[in-house]
């Protein structure tokens, strides 16, 4: 089978497409690959400032704007700002996270921090967009997971890791959220007969400012872990490969997870990955719903009316 590559992206002119964390890493590739084959890209940054600097290196139709996913205030400015000047957006990739290592730390709104950033920011920020992106006609909405969510627990009793924290665990925590999240969206997409597509991607490991991060609370056992896994690491532009494949593949289908192929899910060329079982549990995911709504008070009633924060 022919591997898939960003030669196969199809064109994209006249399409709006949305990017988190589009300033460096996996965000900057993806939106650079969008808007070199003809899209709007909007690159949703925290910081405006390598925002500008990214949307230069870019070239193409690009627009800067502010967001911060840890701070509901933020994800409802830029929400209100976007939809008011663009009535439908094609794509959403949900690409920006945190991993941060250290003691707890939490978000504006009192969430844990990496559960707030991964998770519930995202959710936010596809709920207030989700109108716009139904008025668009088949758009799609791309979840980026981790390998890490296969061996993450949800804890419901302390979902904000006030006891025992561990900053690895909650990163992991924070993906397998986010990946839960994502699989509910498409199954209440699909029970709506709504035309938008949700799909799901994760890189493996691969060569991002973050890719140390992982290992450094393992102290010197950890920074010879992350001295192998950067030599295993793939380049930037492999590990974009899954997300773009989940944002651009007229074939692929709501619900589907794609990943690299080789050396258990870490490298290689794209192909279906698979999901943790916690992840693929549908009574997990209608739960984690209804407390992501309670928390961040968008509830996406009818998948298209009444997301307000």
């Amino acid at each position: 089978m022919t591997a898939w590559t960003a030669d196969r992206i199809p064109d994209q002119t006249g399409r709006v497409a949305v990017v988190t964390g589009a300033n460096s890493g996996l965000g900057l590739v993806t939106a650079t690959e969008l808007a070199r084959r003809g899209a709007h890209v909007v690159l949703a940054v925290r910081d405006t400032a390598a925002g500008e600097e990214a949307a230069r290196r870019i070239g193409g139709d690009v627009e800067v704007r502010e967001l911060d996913l840890a701070s509901l205030t933020s994800v409802r400015a830029f929400a209100d700002g976007l939809t008011a000047d663009h009535p439908a957006i094609d794509l959403l990739v949900n690409n920006a996270g945190v991993v941060l290592l250290g003691p707890r730390r939490t978000s504006a709104d009192g969430f844990e921090l990496q559960l707030g950033t991964n998770a519930l920011g995202p959710f936010a920020l596809t709920g207030l967009l989700l109108d716009v992106l139904i008025a668009a006609g088949r758009a799609r909405v791309v979840t980026l997971s981790s390998i890490t969510h296969k061996r993450a627990h949800l804890d419901f009793d302390d979902l904000m890791f006030e006891r025992d924290y561990g900053a690895s665990a909650a990163y992991g925590r924070s993906k397998l959220a986010i990946t839960v999240l994502g699989l509910e969206l498409d199954r209440r997409l699909r029970a709506a007969g709504s035309a938008v597509v949700a799909t799901l991607a994760h890189p493996g490991i691969t060569r991002t400012n973050l890719t140390p991060r992982a290992w450094e609370h393992l102290g010197r056992r950890g920074k010879v872990l992350a001295r192998v896994g950067l030599l295993m690491a793939q380049p930037l532009e492999q590990g974009a490969l899954p997300q773009l494949r989940a944002a651009t593949d007229p074939q692929a289908r709501g619900g589907q997870f794609f990943g690299p192929a080789a050396l258990g899910e870490t490298r290689g060329r794209v192909t279906e990955a698979k999901l943790g079982r916690e992840a693929a549990d549908p009574e997990i995911g209608r739960r984690l719903w209804a407390e992501a709504q309670r928390l961040t008070g968008v509830s996406y009633l009818g998948l298209g009316a009444g997301n307000h924060l």
